[in-house]
């Protein structure tokens, strides 16, 4: 049996990345091949999976990163693989779902005055990251890289020479049957009536905590230059009430829904027409692919990994994160030609229908499999 650690710091349950630990840990925890660990700061254990919390004591995000990571350095003998899924040197297996730390410090950028991007470059914890990550994908022991798209394949691959044959993308799988176009015929009317939202009206849905980030900012300004649509936002931030303001100074208050933190993301689903996801960096948003699963065509950003797997006016569309006329004018496009729909919709069900959690948890234990194969027997 493999003795697999798991390493995820934090788990938040309105988080894509920690939806991606617990579906992996569901998935890899249910193969005899397999006893698995997670090495956590803290988290909401409820699987059959084993779960160890580190707690060292810290004062400020840099230490904390550091202290976690000497921590779960210390438990790595234990085990026949460490993944990790933080920035810690001497894991075997890295997953880098949160992408290139530089790469999204560059285009937070994009969005911040040169004083405040200045002081970022001082940042004992951006340093740290940076520093980590670069000290990991060189450490000797790391066998291989697991992206989720080929966006942070390449990255990778380009910033930090690391060789073609310890990158691998593995995409997000996605619970098919939970989410389907059928969450229309559950959910739209009530949903609907209870938001507020006319039973017949265009309606974008926005999912994902972090607003700066998921750009909601510029899906509010694109939406005041098309009129008739509505938009739910669902997720936490805690300068919502500025994002609110927004709306209201644009003059689309009344046909935007600000719902907070959800725990159940089906509902806004099974209530709306299309994702709109303008993010500045996301290396592949499990938002994405449960929205294509659930038959809504996407709209996102040229730095969302999940931008690959769309094809413009087929199943989704892709402007750059601050192209706000550009967004502006697909979902114009995407109006108009509402006849459409459910060809867009059966497109982009098709889209994420092979990306099954049983297929993501086969490709990982066949990764796990060859890196624990002695050279010479395969």
């Amino acid at each position: 049996m493999i003795r697999l650690a798991i390493v995820r710091q934090k788990y938040n349950p309105h988080g894509g990345a920690e939806r991606f630990v617990t579906r992996a840990l569901q998935a890899l925890s249910q193969r005899r091949a397999l006893d698995v660990t997670l090495l956590c700061r803290e988290w909401k254990d409820g699987g059959s999976w084993h779960c160890q919390q580190l707690r060292p004591f810290h004062l400020g995000r840099a230490w904390r990163e550091r202290a976690f990571a000497r921590a779960a350095q210390r438990e790595f003998g234990r085990f026949d693989l460490v993944q990790s899924h933080e920035r810690v040197p001497g894991c075997d297996v890295f997953r880098a779902g949160d992408g290139v730390h530089a790469v999204w410090l560059e285009q937070y950028a994009r969005t911040q005055s040169g004083w405040a991007n200045l002081l970022r470059r001082f940042s004992p914890f951006h340093r740290y990251v940076l520093a980590a990550e670069r000290a990991m994908l060189s450490h000797p022991r790391l066998r291989m890289v697991i992206c989720n798209s080929e966006l942070v394949r390449a990255q990778i691959a380009e910033r930090f020479a690391v060789p073609d044959d310890k990158l691998c993308v593995i995409y997000n799988g996605v619970d098919t049957e939970a989410f389907h176009p059928q969450l229309s015929d559950k959910y739209r009317y009530i949903q609907r009536q209870a938001w507020g939202v006319p039973q017949d009206a265009p309606l974008l849905v926005h999912v994902g905590s972090g607003f700066e980030r998921k750009g909601v900012a510029t899906t509010l300004r694109a939406l005041a230059q098309v009129e008739g649509v509505y938009l739910v936002v669902a997720g936490h931030d805690k300068a919502a009430r500025r994002y609110r303001r927004l709306a209201d100074t644009l003059g689309v208050a009344h046909r935007v829904r600000f719902l907070g933190a959800v725990n159940d993301v089906k509902p806004v689903y099974g209530a709306g027409d299309a994702l709109v996801l303008p993010t500045l960096y996301d290396p592949f948003p499990n938002v994405c692919v449960e929205a294509l699963a659930a038959g809504l065509p996407v709209f996102t950003s040229t730095q969302c990994g999940a931008a690959e797997w769309l094809r413009e006016g087929e199943n989704g569309w892709v402007r750059d994160a601050l192209d706000v006329d550009g967004l502006a004018a697909a979902i114009a496009d995407w109006q108009r030609h509402q006849a459409d729909w459910p060809r867009l919709r059966a497109a982009a069900r098709a889209t994420a229908e092979p990306h099954t959690l049983a297929r993501m948890g086969q490709a990982l234990e066949d990764l796990y499999a060859r890196l624990l194969t002695p050279q010479g027997t395969e």
